[in-house]
């Protein structure tokens, strides 16, 4: 008797300490795991999209085909598709729902240039010379793609108020899609928008991004005969290497946040000729766009002058710049509360042992999956990292950006590796915590004002009275490729 008296005072005690859900929390616990039940459902779908992606590898500004498999599912499960939109051909959004607010998804899917890899743990081209997944950007529009037809799901069946919006976006590995989306005003109207990203580790994305400006300087000589008389000629390439002598000068120069990195695309072509024409692919990064826009006068001076001495003459062609990345920290913290509420990714000794074997053969510690989800960080003053064109956004509306573990710890990203993951079980995984991560935080946008006004606050705050001002030139197209093949 003593006992179960005694049982039912812990209980009663326990239960006392648990928060107080009101009717209203516990209906949206019920259509989160309603979201979680459809992503689980649709897995397969979301599978078979991502392998699709994976398998037509096109480069950015050539997705059509792959822009189309995401299209053409959203079409069938009754959304709004309006394709090219912004210039760009391979771009598209799709619409479901009616009236405020209005919540975006992005999605990417262009691949890398030279990456072709098979489905192996071990480097094994698929297509020489062929491109390659070697971002994972097959798992992140297939990763959006299942976010949006939950929350349609959900929207539908339940008559909530509100619009699903999903952005395909091309072209982030190279010239930034989302700039020439941004500055049509694509993403103006929106209340919130998500984004995910494959990573090698779980976590919401608080750390920022570098801003960015993507630089082509062109110089433009005078042949003549490299041997016989190499004094009548004025070399471009003489003028490429200036300009790179004194662009590593530079480095001396500027902050520790500051990147410059290049490649020379053309420097001639054939020795005994004198360049009559170069060319180098160049960009400048720092933490915020000023730090950038400082080094980049620098920069101009080092062009004009290496042109003066090389008796050239130059052109710079300012092919996009993007923002840093604005983070919302109050979105980002609900976020965290949706991921910890799901729980991380467990993993078969299978995958483990496929894992190991990547680890293996990129020489990196054989540590396997990580997929513990990281707690919130700190904000630094400056990010480490890359650039992304969400960034761009992220200065239009708030935006909160999540990563998810889609590949084995450590390994070098933008390499066979990251091909090989994301057409495995591994890579699905990290797709379907990232579709879950991004659904459940997009019904709370949906559904509680709250939240989206205090998101708004600290989105105005940070902006202190900044509009948001194009990278782009004024009537500057997207450089517009089209495959070959597309039709097929």
């Amino acid at each position: 008797m003593r006992k179960t008296i005694l049982a039912f005072v812990i209980c009663f005690l326990l239960g006392a300490l648990q928060p107080v859900l009101s009717s209203t929390d516990i209906k949206h616990q019920k259509l989160k795991r309603e979201l979680v039940t459809v992503i689980d459902q649709k897995s397969p779908l979301l599978i078979e999209v991502s392998d699709k992606v994976w398998e037509c590898a096109e480069i950015a500004l050539e997705e059509s085909r792959s822009a189309e498999v995401l299209a053409e599912v959203l079409e069938r499960e009754g959304f709004q598709v309006e394709r090219g939109v912004a210039d760009l051909p391979t771009a598209f959004v799709a619409t479901y729902g009616a009236g405020k607010p209005t919540i975006g998804i992005l999605a990417e899917y262009d691949a890398l240039p030279g990456l072709s890899q098979d489905s192996t743990p071990f480097k094994k081209v698929l297509v020489e010379g062929g491109a390659g997944h070697g971002c994972g950007h097959n798992l992140f529009g297939a990763g959006s793609l299942g976010a949006a037809l939950a929350l349609k799901s959900i929207i539908a069946k339940n008559a909530i108020k509100g619009t699903i919006r999903l952005y395909g976006c091309p072209a982030e590995e190279d010239i930034g899609g989302k700039l020439y989306m941004a500055r049509e005003g694509l993403f103006d109207d929106l209340d919130a928008c998500l984004a995910w990203h494959p990573a090698y580790k779980t976590s919401v994305d608080v750390e920022g991004s570098q801003a960015i400006d993507d630089l082509e300087i062109e110089f433009f000589g005078k042949t003549a005969h490299a041997a016989f008389d190499p004094w009548k000629g004025n070399s471009a390439l003489d003028a490429v290497e200036m300009l790179l002598f004194g662009v590593n000068l530079l480095r001396e120069h500027v902050k520790p946040s500051v990147r410059i990195h290049y490649v020379i695309q053309d420097g001639g072509k054939v020795p005994n000729i004198v360049p009559e024409y170069a060319r180098v692919w160049l960009w400048i990064r720092d933490s915020n766009r000023q730090g950038v826009k400082t080094v980049l006068k620098r920069v101009r001076k080092i062009v004009e002058g290496a042109a003066v001495a090389t008796g050239t003459a130059s052109k710079i062609n300012e092919k996009g710049s993007y923002y840093e990345m604005l983070v919302n920290r109050t979105g980002s913290d609900i976020m965290q509360k949706n991921l910890e509420w799901i729980g991380p990714i467990t993993y078969t000794e299978e995958e483990i042992a496929y894992a190991k074997r990547i680890q293996k053969e990129t020489g990196v510690e054989e540590k396997g999956m990580v997929a513990d989800i990281n707690p919130l960080k700190e904000t630094p003053k400056d990010p480490e990292g890359g650039s992304t064109d969400v960034a761009e956004v992220s200065w239009i509306t708030p935006t909160l950006h999540i990563s998810t573990t889609c590949a084995p710890y450590g390994i070098p990203w933008h390499s066979w590796a990251v091909v090989s993951s994301s057409k495995h079980s591994i890579g699905y995984k990290g797709l379907l915590l990232a579709a879950k991560a991004m659904a459940t935080t997009a019904l709370d946008l949906l559904l509680e004002d709250d939240i989206r006004a205090a998101m708004r606050r600290e989105f105005e705050e940070k902006l202190d009275g900044t509009v948001y001002e194009s990278g782009l030139k004024p009537g500057q197209k997207p450089p517009v490729r089209v495959k070959k093949d597309s039709k097929k």
